[in-house]
């Protein structure tokens, strides 16, 4: 190939057709000749006549040059130029490919698969034998080569897990020598030195690594009363990004909550602060970065940022009858609606291991030393003040962040001079900052803190007077907090404004730490609810096994520490696929290991757009022709076009006599539930959907009392759709479209209660932010159907519970579905678990799920197409089938499920 820049052209030669140009300008600029000019007196007997024929004596310019471009253009075209080609060097002997297929990778796992599928089929064309590795789930055992061509097969299986690289035993590699591709996430990984060595004593070494930087989240921990949520960038970050912190709302259905950009101001690391109230705090499940598809982008919450176990405990009895002069009345309805309360005697409430204790007016405590050791692991302590602890002995009291003087102190009094005080804004620095304090809110008693070097120090509130209002000091691991005042009304109108439940908040929410302890976790089971794929989706962990509470303390994911929510008992803990103390560094490699992904662009011909184009300059000159020659305009120019409109008119008619659908084809589909596939034109793609169909009618036999025919191949020429129970319709990028005709009977079938389900097979790519060549088809193939507007599955949609229970729809790739969307005003009804969504079927389901090659079956009944890898694949395949059930069962019973009597069944088996 010879380069000229970044072009290159497979048939140079060609170009030397165009130093012919010139010559043939001056060739067609001589012809025809000039004529000569003689005077004839006879000619002033022609003056008047028109010819009918006009030719011009010579060629205008711009139409000579408009014949050279388009001669120039088919010449180019035709020495096949190349924008940025890509040279491939041939290599011997076997080729090894090398994936990291960690978490990093997910963000562009499709280009990974083109290059590893690239690599496989130049390997294929050489002869050469290939093996493919996944360092995130290495094989145990020696490594050896096989054929190509079953690799590509087996590459949609090859999916990123969420965890870094594991180690692999350099021993389990080939024996003798062979070329190595690498495809490296980006990272720098640990021990990958002595692998990469180990390789180089085996051959020559290559890798691919785009350079795009590799963004994750950390675990979120609560400030102040504010989530912060830490952000990772291998690289400083080019264009700009968002968070969304999402969770389920009232109704049960996930949704984004809040939404932040993500700004790390020309560094690696950064922190976003989600300023929340506790009832939508307690509502989020995960933070995830907007528009990357990786594990490490989620952030799984659990208990750390979630409700709080506070015990609230009082040192006198509550008045028979003066509920609102009871030391704990202010208390409880200011924490109720965002923490679960714990009653009962200070010794009962140590061995509930609350996250808070509030004591108000308690001077004695019986349980001084265990209070204390439970604070120093961890926990906090908010006092409050009283004429109990005003009159007590406090010297022995080690429980106090500063030194109180005996007795208390009366502003505004009957007895005392000067005026009740109010709050003084919070300072930097201190939990309740940024709060706003209400101008009602004053103080006419509290005790007094002894003056002391550091007592500024330990005070987060004071009064406009500078007196201490609240003081605080740490404990251990834990925290000791003191307002000086009652927690009634009567030393102060605090209890009764709405500062003090925001006060109690910003405290409150510390108590648990976001990173638990060995101790914390060791000595039970944990079990996993949910598990997070490579791609940062949250899956039905289904029958995964628990895992000891000290590998769980560790928090290293890996594949017998699959990141997600594990539950022990009433708590929940979440494992991040990335480790809390990891750093994100840009892989580096040996100056004589080549890099390629760099600068990568992707490799563009030109052949067909200049082909093309000195076509159209030829109809131009055809058009420009006729016009210089007076020929585009007047009779005859009428009568061809109308001559041509009547040959479009023509072949676009249908045809007079139709063929009908044949009585015993008729006959055979209406006789029971059948099947039906819609052709694509493709005669591989239409084999596998009746393989599928099949598979899925053997299922329905099987497991229900559905015992469908033999699946059909849907001709719409001739078929009354009205005899197909169920249509599956695949897309291909280049599908021919029905005919109007058509169109009007695919319509009649939806409006008759049919179902399609639309199958653009791309799953595993059309996730990643750009439209598929199949996406596009669809659109433009579904634009003439009466198509509802849609909407993602919602998890309360009745083909969730038709038959089977299910959260998820996958086929072979797992991703999102799109039926028609519900009502805006539809409301659970009263005893309904659900809504009562769609009265009937959805007439469209959409995805790109590849359904069809997830039920194939063979002759001999097994499976055509591989799905995922292990049981974690077959039990894939095993949802699929469930959809499957489904999908048909609904298509029969409409939304039967949503009756009011199945609804104690339901819940039962959710388990409710």
């Amino acid at each position: 190939m010879w380069m000229l820049g970044p072009v290159g052209f497979t048939a140079p030669w060609l170009l030397l057709g165009l130093g012919a140009l010139p010559i043939l300008w001056l060739i067609l600029r001589a012809v025809p000749p000039a004529p000569i000019r003689r005077r004839f007196p006879g000619v002033a007997l022609l003056l008047g006549l028109k010819d009918e024929e006009v030719e011009a004596a010579r060629t205008p310019w711009w139409l000579l040059a408009l014949r050279l471009l388009a001669l120039a253009a088919a010449i180019i075209g035709f020495a096949g130029p190349v924008l940025n080609p890509q040279r491939a060097e041939p290599g011997s002997g076997p080729l090894l490919i090398i994936a990291d297929g960690s978490w990093a990778s997910a963000r562009d796992w499709p280009r990974r698969l083109e290059r590893m599928t690239s690599a496989l089929k130049e390997a294929q064309q050489a002869g050469r034998p290939a093996a493919v590795i996944s360092l995130s789930d290495p094989p145990p055992t020696q490594v050896s080569f096989s054929d190509p061509a079953a690799l590509i097969q087996s590459l949609p299986g090859l999916k990123p897990q969420p965890w870094a690289p594991q180690g692999f035993d350099s021993a389990n590699l080939p024996s003798g020598s062979f070329e190595t591709l690498w495809l490296s996430d980006g990272l720098a990984r640990d021990g990958r030195a002595g692998l990469l060595a180990a390789l180089e004593g085996h051959g020559p070494v290559k890798v691919w690594q785009p350079q795009l930087p590799v963004l994750a989240l950390g675990a979120a921990r609560v400030e102040d009363g504010a989530l912060i949520l830490p952000a990772r960038a291998s690289s400083v970050l080019s264009t700009p990004r968002e968070v969304a912190a999402i969770g389920r709302d009232p109704a049960g259905v996930e949704r984004e909550l809040a939404r932040l950009p993500l700004d790390f101001g020309g560094k690696t690391e950064a922190e976003l602060r989600f300023e929340l109230p506790p009832e939508l705090r307690n509502r989020i499940t995960r933070f995830e970065i907007t528009g990357i598809r990786s594990a490490g982008a989620v952030s799984l919450t659990d208990d750390a940022v979630k409700r709080r176990k506070v015990a609230i405990l009082s040192g006198a009895r509550d008045r028979e009858g003066l509920e609102l002069l009871s030391p704990t009345h202010y208390l409880h309805q200011a924490l109720a609606p965002s923490a679960d309360l714990i009653d009962g005697t200070l010794a009962d409430v140590l061995g509930a291991d609350p996250d808070v204790i509030i004591l108000a007016d308690m001077a004695d405590l019986p349980e001084q030393a265990k209070l204390k050791d439970w604070v120093e692991k961890g926990g906090l302590l908010i006092r409050f003040a009283g004429p109990r602890m005003a009159n007590a002995d406090l010297e022995t009291d080690t429980l106090l962040p500063v030194r109180l003087r005996a007795g208390g102190r009366s502003i505004g009094g009957t007895m005392s001079w000067g005026d009740p005080r109010a709050i003084a804004p919070f300072p930097e620095g201190s939990p309740f900052a940024g709060l706003e304090v209400p101008g009602d809110v004053t103080v006419k008693a509290q005790v007094m803190a002894e003056p002391a070097p550091d007592l500024a120090e330990h005070t987060i509130a004071a009064l406009t007077d500078g007196t201490p209002l609240v003081t605080r000091a740490k404990m251990g691991q834990g925290a000791v907090v003191l307002f000086h005042v009652s927690a009634n009304a009567e030393w102060s109108s605090l209890p009764l404004s709405v500062l003090f439940p925001q006060m109690l908040e910003r405290l409150a929410v510390s108590a648990r730490p976001a990173v638990p302890e060995v101790a914390d976790l060791a000595g039970q089971t944990w079990v996993p609810q949910k598990l997070l794929d490579g791609f940062g989706r949250l899956q039905d962990a289904g029958d995964a096994a628990g895992v000891p509470g000290e590998e769980l303390a560790k928090g290293l994911p890996g594949p017998k520490l699959r990141p997600g929510i594990y539950t022990a008992e009433e708590r929940s803990v979440a494992l991040n696929a990335v480790p809390r103390d990891a750093t994100l560094e840009p892989a580096s490699w040996p100056a004589n290991v080549p890099v390629e992904g760099a600068a990568e662009q992707r490799e563009m011909p030109f052949k067909g757009w200049l082909l093309g184009a000195a076509l159209g300059a030829l109809l131009l000159d055809i058009l420009a022709t006729l016009a210089l020659s007076g020929k585009l305009w007047g009779p005859r120019a009428v009568k061809v076009a109308s001559l041509a409109a009547a040959l479009a008119l023509a072949g676009l008619a249908p045809p007079q006599a139709r063929a009908e659908m044949s009585e015993a084809r008729a006959i055979e589909a209406a006789s029971n539930v059948v099947l039906a596939a819609m052709p694509t034109g493709d005669a591989e793609v239409d084999r596998i959907s009746i393989a599928g169909l099949k598979g899925l009618s053997e299922v329905l036999n099987r497991r229900t009392t559905v015992e469908p025919s033999t699946p059909m191949m849907v001709d719409l020429q001739n078929d009354d759709l009205a005899v197909y129970t169920f249509i599956y319709w695949p897309i291909t990028a280049d599908q021919p479209a029905p005919s109007p005709t058509e169109y009007a009977k695919l319509n009649r079938y939806l409006r008759g209660g049919g179902m399609i389900l639309f199958d653009t097979r791309d799953a595993d790519v059309s996730g990643f932010g750009t439209a598929t060549p199949a996406g596009k088809r669809l659109q433009a193939l579904a634009a003439p159907l009466d198509i509802p507007p849609l909407a993602p599955i919602p998890a309360d949609h009745v083909l969730t519970r038709t038959f089977y229970l299910l959260q998820d729809f996958p086929g072979r790739y797992d991703g999102t579905i799109w039926v028609e969307a519900p009502p805006p005003d539809a409301v659970r009804a009263e005893g309904m678990p659900f809504r009562n969504l769609n009265d009937g079927v959805t007439p469209v389901v959409i995805g790109g799920n590849d359904w069809a090659e997830a039920w194939a079956i063979d002759d001999r009944g097994l499976p055509m197409f591989p799905v995922g890898r292990g049981r974690t694949g077959e039990r894939q395949r095993e949802i699929a089938n469930r959809f499957g059930v489904n999908l048909i069962m609904h298509v029969l019973t409409g939304n039967y499920k949503s009756d009011q009597v199945h609804v104690p069944a339901l819940l039962e088996r959710l388990g409710q």
